[in-house]
C-alpha cells in the first residue's frame, strides 16, 4: 500500500474496486464507513451488490473479467475531459503518450457490451474520483486472481498518476493483502525471486553481502519455482521434495485434484503446522509448531506496519516455534543456524535490509507501529506513513511511469455446458483454509460444511432451487455439493463460493490458468454448471457422512502423527 489504513478514513474519495472489506477485513471496512460519515464519495465496482455497495453514492455492477476495459475507459474519460493533473504528469511521469494511444479507442460507449456499466455512470465514476481533493483507490483478490491482474494494478496506478493521486497523504493505491501476514512473506523474502527486502537476485553487490552475512562464499542467483508452479517442477522431474508450513496445499491450490495427483509423484512431503490438515495427512513427515498465542515475533500488516507480538501462553505439548524448527535442520543439513530468540533474527534482518534498519525492537515496544521503509535506528525516525514523498517515485529517474494494455478475456469461457462463472470469495465468519477457525465450535455454529454457493434468484429460479437447498456444482475438473445461498445481491449468470469448505471444496473447480506476471491463478473466473438435487434428504445425509469421514480420517492421521 503506498499510503496508510489510518488514512482512508480522511481521504474525500474512495474508489474500491474488485474488494469486499466487509468480509475481508472488517477493521477497514470501518474506516470507510467512517470516510463516509465525513463526506467522502464512496464509489464501488464490484459484479456483486457487496455490503460497502449499500452505503456507496456509485454502485457499479461490473461484468465478471472485465476489469481492464473499465479501467481503460476510465483513464480516457479523464484524459479526453480534461479532469488531469497536467503538473504532476508533466514532472513526475513517463509514458504518457504511450498510454494514451491504448487508452484513446476504449471510449464509454466502445466498452459498454464488455463491462455492462452505461456510458453515462463510467463518465461519472471518472469524474468523481478525478475531481475529488484527495482519493484513494482500494482493492482486493477480485482484482489480482486474473488473467490481466498484474495489468489492471498498473491500469489502476495509472489512475491515481493521471490525476496526481500519490505521494501525499489520504491518496495513494492500496491492495489490501488477502491473507493473514501475506504482506509479512513478500517482506521476508519468502518469494520465488527476492532476498528479503525486496532486494533483487541479479544485483551483485546484494548477493555479497547477504553471503557474507551468511558465511557461505556465494548463493545461487537463480529464481526458484513459484508456488503455482510446483505441479509442473514435480510433474517434470525439478522437484522431488516438497516442504509446507502453516498452509494448507491440498485445499487452497486451483484443481486440487490435480495437486493430489503432483503429491503421489513427490518422494518426500514435509508439513509444519499447528493442526492436521488435509495435507498434513498426507505428509511424510509432520513437524508441529507453535501457535501465535505460544510464542512471539513481529508482523506485517498491509499497509507496511510493523508490530510486535508477543507470547500469551507457554507451549502446550512436543511443539517447537517455527524459527527453531528451521534452525535446527539447517544444523542437521550441515548449514550451523543457532539463534537464541527472535530479536537475534529480527536484527539480522534489519542489518540486511536496509528498509527495515530503523525498525527496532524498542520502537516497536507495546502498541508500537513502524512502517517501512524506516532507514534510521535513532527515535525520530518512526517509519514511513506514505510512500513517494515529493513525488519521488522507485525507478531510475525517479519518475512513474504510466501503463495501459488492450483488454482480453478471461482465460476459460463459458458455454451451454457450462453456462456460469464461478468465482472465489471471502466470508467473515470463517478463515482462509479453517484449519484455525473450522476448530472453533461457535464459528462451525455460525457456519459449518459444505458451505454455501451464492447464486442469483432469477438462475436459482430457471434450475428450480430455493435457497437452502444442497446442489451441485460441477465442470471438467470436478464436482462438489453445497448449499444455495439464492439472493438479489448477486448477479446474474455467475455464482461465488469460500474456499475453506471440506467438503464443498471449490477449488476443485478452479483453474491453473496463470496470469504470466505474478503467476497468480485465475481463481474469479471458472466456467460451471449447478444442478439441482432431488432428493434433498439424501444430500443432507451424504454431507453429514463425508464430513465424519474426512474428520474421522484426520483423527487417525493425527493419533499416529
Amino acid at each position: 500500500m503506498s499510503n496508510s489504513i489510518v488514512e482512508i478514513e480522511d481521504t474525500k474519495c474512495l474508489f474500491i474496486f474488485g474488494y469486499n472489506a466487509s468480509t475481508s477485513h472488517p477493521i477497514v471496512a470501518r474506516r470507510i464507513n467512517r470516510a463516509k460519515e465525513k463526506g467522502a464519495k464512496i464509489i464501488v465496482c464490484d459484479p456483486r451488490k457487496i455490503e460497502t455497495a449499500r452505503v456507496a453514492d456509485i454502485y457499479a455492477p461490473l461484468k465478471n473479467g472485465s476489469n481492464v476495459a473499465f479501467l481503460n475507459a476510465m483513464m480516457n474519460v479523464i484524459i479526453e475531459e480534461n479532469l488531469v493533473d497536467q503538473t504532476f504528469i508533466d514532472e513526475h511521469t513517463e509514458n504518457f503518450e504511450q498510454m494514451y494511444e491504448v487508452v484513446k479507442d476504449y471510449t464509454p460507449e466502445s466498452t459498454q457490451h464488455i463491462t455492462g456499466i452505461e456510458p453515462a455512470m463510467l463518465r461519472e465514476i471518472a469524474r468523481t474520483y478525478a475531481t475529488a481533493e484527495t482519493a484513494t483507490i482500494l482493492w482486493g483478490m477480485g482484482v489480482c486472481q486474473f488473467r490481466q491482474g498484474v495489468e489492471a494494478v498498473r491500469s489502476l496506478a495509472s489512475i491515481a498518476m493521471l490525476t496526481g493521486n500519490l505521494g501525499k497523504p489520504n491518496v495513494g493505491v492500496n491492495p489490501v493483502r488477502g491473507q493473514n501476514n501475506v504482506q509479512g512473506a513478500c517482506d521476508m523474502g519468502a518469494l520465488y525471486n527476492t532476498l528479503p527486502g525486496y532486494q533483487r537476485l541479479d544485483d551483485p553487490a546484494t548477493m555479497e553481502k547477504f553471503a557474507k552475512a551468511w558465511g557461505v562464499d556465494s548463493l545461487n542467483t537463480k529464481p526458484g519455482v513459484p508456488l503455482s508452479e510446483v505441479p509442473h517442477a514435480v510433474k517434470e522431474g525439478h522437484l522431488k521434495a516438497f516442504y509446507i508450513m502453516g498452509e494448507d496445499t491440498l485445499q487452497t491450490e486451483p484443481d486440487v485434484n490435480a495437486m493430489k495427483k503432483t503429491f503421489e509423484d513427490l518422494e518426500f512431503i514435509i508439513v509444519q503446522d499447528i493442526f492436521m490438515t488435509q495435507t498434513a495427512a498426507a505428509a511424510d513427515v509432520i513437524l508441529p509448531a507453535t501457535s501465535c498465542a505460544e510464542h512471539e515475533g513481529v508482523y506485517s500488516a498491509a499497509d507496511r506496519g510493523f508490530q510486535r507480538f508477543y507470547k500469551a501462553v507457554e507451549p502446550v505439548g512436543d511443539v517447537k516455534d517455527d524459527w527453531q524448527i528451521i534452525s535446527e535442520i539447517a544444523t542437521a543439513m550441515g548449514y550451523p543456524m543457532h539463534y537464541n530468540n527472535t530479536k537475534e533474527i529480527w536484527d539480522e534482518l534489519r542489518s540486511l535490509c536496509p528498509i527495515y534498519k530503523g525498525a527496532t525492537y524498542e520502537k516497536m515496544e507495546g502498541l508500537g507501529y513502524i512502517q517501512w521503509p524506516c532507514y534510521d535506528e535513532g527515535p525520530e525516525d518512526q517509519g514511513t506513513q506514505y510512500l513517494y514523498k515529493g513525488q519521488i517515485f522507485d525507478r531510475a529517474g525517479g519518475k512513474a511511469e504510466f501503463f495501459a494494455c488492450d483488454w482480453l478475456p478471461p482465460m476459460e469461457d463459458v458455454s451451454e455446458e457450462y453456462p456460469l462463472v464461478l468465482s472465489t470469495v471471502r466470508e467473515v465468519g470463517h478463515y482462509s483454509c479453517r484449519s484455525m477457525t473450522g476448530n472453533c465450535k461457535s464459528l462451525a455454529a455460525l457456519a459449518d460444511e459444505p458451505g454455501f454457493v451464492q447464486m442469483n434468484n432469477l438462475d436459482a429460479k430457471e434450475l428450480d432451487i430455493k435457497h437452502g437447498d444442497l446442489v451441485w456444482i460441477l465442470n471438467s475438473r470436478g464436482k462438489v455439493i453445497s448449499r444455495a445461498d439464492v439472493s438479489t445481491r448477486t448477479n446474474k449468470g455467475a455464482c461465488y463460493m469460500t474456499y475453506q469448505w471440506w467438503i464443498g471444496k471449490c477449488n476443485a473447480l478452479t483453474a491453473e490458468h496463470l496470469n504470466p506476471g505474478s503467476r497468480t491463478p485465475e481463481y474469479k473466473y471458472s466456467a460451471v454448471r449447478i444442478e439441482k438435487i432431488e432428493d434433498q434428504a439424501w444430500a443432507e445425509r451424504y454431507v453429514v457422512e463425508e464430513y465424519t469421514k474426512l474428520k474421522n480420517h484426520l483423527k487417525s492421521e493425527a493419533l499416529v502423527a
